[in-house]
């Protein structure tokens, strides 16, 4: 490979990080500390949906940050992902688990704006939540689940980021390439 895509490298993987280790310390930390300072189970609420709602937009750029620069990596390795044996399928296992990663996001998002609505002190906002299907108990209980999967998500992705990195090393990429030109090769992308 002659070409160097730094930028591109450094945007996807801080924005991966960002991914992984801000729901990590949010499950941990955000949940823990509220657990331990709410005493009620309204105010317990109250506090986590605050620091999560402070997360949501360096999260959402975090997100954002990785997928556009995972999808210009993606563009800029094309011929590789093409040619070299081994790297279509782990750049189809690693887009799947995007999707996913992202699909349980958005829902832990919704499940959490269902809480933070229905434990605010706002009349207006207790009404908007009663508008969202799930009942608020129902709610709380996917939310912690939710919140630690995410992060297990996002983990496989870090494994798959280096896998990748794995098969860019020379001496793979010339072994992927024979192999995918061999005679009667079964092995592909």
């Amino acid at each position: 490979m002659t070409e160097r895509n730094t930028l591109l490298r450094s945007a996807h993987d801080l924005g991966l990080a960002a991914w992984f280790g801000g729901s990590l310390m949010g499950a941990v930390g955000v949940n823990g500390a509220a657990e331990q300072e709410g005493g009620t189970r309204l105010d317990t609420a109250r506090i986590a949906s605050a620091g999560w709602a402070k997360w949501a937009p360096l999260g959402a750029l975090a997100i954002g940050t990785h997928l556009v620069a995972g999808s210009g990596l993606l563009i800029a390795n094309g011929g590789r992902v093409r040619h070299q044996a081994g790297v279509g399928a782990s750049t189809l296992a690693k887009l799947g688990l995007t999707g996913v990663a992202l699909a349980a996001t958005a829902y832990t998002r919704a499940l959490g704006k269902k809480v933070e609505l229905d434990s605010s002190d706002d009349a207006e906002d207790r009404e908007a939540a009663q508008e969202i299907p799930v009942g608020t108990t129902r709610a709380q209980r996917q939310l912690t689940l939710m919140q630690w999967v995410v992060p297990g998500l996002t983990a496989g992705l870090v494994v798959l980021n280096a896998l990748h990195g794995e098969q860019q090393r020379p001496g793979q990429q010339t072994l992927g390439v024979l192999r995918k030109m061999a005679p009667g090769s079964t092995r592909g992308a």
